[in-house]
């Protein structure tokens, strides 16, 4: 955890309140319109044209900080055509009013937490709270405005099986913002710098083996699984219906009050390619960071000797099974390291349920070649140079309605396979 709080799902959200949306229609004022209900309120406060912050320490925390945010706030509302945080989650069109979003700077909210984001049942609006040390702090900021545009998208509210999913995009709001093309023009409109990607290799490739969103307390992923969300995005594979400019879709193709996950509306998304094979072709190119996000690459090859890929136990010959403990979740994967004892690598997979298995060779100059295994097999051969690791993915046939945060035995029961390799070893 990092001290990110998701404020809890309101209980009066009724289902089936809300039609489906109006996308459209009426330009948006250039400045939107205070409103003092939202939150606490105050009578100290700056103003930019989409946010109001009250009670900051300074002007240039307050300036600061209306920098930062006024730049998310173009390039997710403005430049991706995402949902105005301005419009309330309560109506069932596009068409105003329009609000600013109110920001606090608190003193402290327990519990080692850094921010929040509230909302106001009555306006349906959001707002932040922010603890004054982090008020500077993109990572935080944009992290809680990432939890705003979840709400202002309306249908994951209420939604149970997406609950974790909420930290999950907001971490991936916020690398975005700091790190990625996508947002460089709206950087540079509001004088804002890059920086270092937020990703946590060492959490999403050691544990790898967890569900894919995993909220368990202490020891799930939910705030590092973020990476997926960027392989949809970036799309290297080219996935109809994928891609940053389709991204809005997770929340308005969501089926109304279905209480399913993400996973579900990907899976309609990108119909007829299936999330299955999505999510293995995501773990494949996580071997290597293969993502089209450069910073993350470079981290990985500063970090790789550093992760955790003891998998498998040797069973002799060139067999291996996979550790218990280690065996992949629901749509969880093993990133498996092989040291080619020559030039030419072949693997039989053994295993109990349905898999996505794919061999990922990476040649000298950097790019990644990616060899699907096909009835239970696969080979390769290795030019001088290359390196080779093997990833399985634990992708059943079924699609499982989970809450992230209440792991069934279903989903958590592990992939048990064994592989036999010739030409490598582990």
């Amino acid at each position: 955890m990092r001290g990110f709080t998701l404020s809890v799902i309101p209980l009066w959200w009724a289902a089936g309140a809300i039609a489906a949306p109006t996308r459209v229609q009426a330009a948006p004022p250039a400045e939107f319109t205070p409103n003092t209900r939202v939150g606490p309120g105050g009578n100290r406060y700056k103003d930019s044209p989409h946010f109001r912050v009250y009670d900051a320490a300074s002007d240039s925390v307050a300036n600061s900080v209306l920098q930062t945010l006024e730049s998310a706030y173009d390039c997710f509302v403005t430049g991706q055509g995402w949902r105005s945080t301005g419009l309330s989650f309560n109506q069932d069109n596009d068409n105003g009013p329009w609000y600013k979003m109110n920001v606090y700077d608190v003193a402290d909210l327990g519990a080692n937490t850094a921010a929040n984001t509230g909302t106001d049942s009555a306006t349906g609006l959001s707002f932040l709270n922010v603890v004054t040390q982090w008020m500077n702090t993109p990572s935080i900021t944009v992290h809680e405005f990432g939890h705003a545009l979840t709400y202002a998208e309306r249908y994951w509210i209420n939604q149970g099986r997406t609950g974790a999913w909420w930290e999950t995009v907001a971490n991936f709001v916020a690398d975005t913002f700091i790190t990625s093309p996508i947002c460089a023009d709206s950087r540079a409109r509001y004088n804002q710098p890059s920086g270092d990607t937020l990703m946590n290799l060492k959490k999403v490739i050691s544990d790898s083996f967890q569900v894919i969103v995993d909220g368990s307390r202490n020891t799930g992923n939910y705030y590092d699984a973020w990476p997926f969300l960027t392989y949809i995005t970036n799309n290297p594979d080219n996935y109809a219906g994928l891609g940053m400019a389709n991204f809005p879709n997770v929340w308005r193709k969501y089926k109304r009050d279905s209480n399913e996950t993400p996973l579900h509306v990907l899976d309609q998304l990108a119909s007829p390619t299936k999330i299955q094979k999505i999510v293995g072709r995501y773990w494949a190119r996580m071997a290597y960071v293969d993502l089209g996000h450069e910073k993350a690459r470079e981290l990985f090859e500063k970090q790789r000797k550093e992760f955790n890929y003891a998998n498998l136990d040797s069973q002799g010959g060139g067999r291996y099974r996979v550790k218990p403990a280690r065996q992949p979740r629901y749509m969880g994967a093993n990133i498996i390291p092989l040291k080619a004892t020559g030039s030419s690598i072949s693997i039989t997979v053994t295993a109990t349920a349905p898999y996505t298995a794919t061999l990922a060779v990476k040649g000298t100059g950097g790019a990644v070649r990616y060899i699907e295994v096909t009835d239970n097999k696969v080979q390769a051969n290795l030019a001088s140079g290359e390196e080779a690791t093997l990833v399985v993915a634990n992708t059943p046939n079924t699609l499982y309605l989970y809450d992230p945060f209440s792991l069934t035995s279903d989903v958590n029961r592990g992939l048990d396979y064994q592989l036999q390799i010739t030409g490598a070893s582990v």
